[in-house]
């Protein structure tokens, strides 16, 4: 079964976007190419009991199994040595991807209280998009009465799109609500 936003985006926003554009080829279309989610744990280095509770948060958030990411370097400021774990990400494809586009558009955004909708300086300059989440209990498959510690994550929209004009033509056609 095709996705609805992936089903919506074919149906509704690659013409309109072909239109405003004026694309000659369909293959200019921006799309979504992938999705990255990423959590920063850095009470791992004192307890392996932190990562753990949060590659499982964002494993039942997503439906994938998430990474544990190692630090590359030695750092004396914030007492990491090399090799430590220090986050976790998940990269989102396909279906997965549509999926949690979809959720996070229509049932975790709402949940923000007094939401003005998401900054716009989110742009990184060739296309694609960052948006910041202050916890993971936005998403309801989140359990209140399990969650260690309130953490928040970083989701990367990367996108097709040559310029942030085509990316936020695009992701607000997807129905991401950008604020003032």
């Amino acid at each position: 079964m095709t996705p609805r936003l992936l089903e919506r985006y074919k149906a509704e926003v690659a013409p309109r976007l072909k239109t405003q554009f004026a694309y000659k080829s369909p293959m200019q279309i921006p799309n979504l190419s992938k999705i990255v989610i990423n959590i920063g744990v850095s009470e791992a280095k004192v307890d392996m009991k932190y990562m753990e509770a949060s590659i499982s948060e964002l494993a039942t958030i997503t439906g994938q199994r998430p990474m544990m990411k190692r630090a590359r370097t030695s750092v004396a400021g914030f007492k990491v040595r090399e090799g430590m774990p220090v986050a976790c990400c998940v990269t989102l494809r396909a279906a997965k991807m549509w999926e949690f586009a979809d959720r996070l558009i229509s049932t975790a955004l709402p949940r923000i209280k007094d939401f003005q909708g998401v900054a716009r300086r989110g742009f990184d300059g060739r296309g694609n998009y960052n948006l910041g989440l202050r916890e993971q209990l936005l998403f309801p498959e989140i359990e209140y009465d399990k969650v260690i510690r309130m953490r928040g994550m970083n989701v990367s929209f990367v996108t097709t799109a040559r310029t942030d004009e085509e990316a936020f033509a695009l992701l607000s056609e997807l129905g991401i609500p950008f604020g003032k």
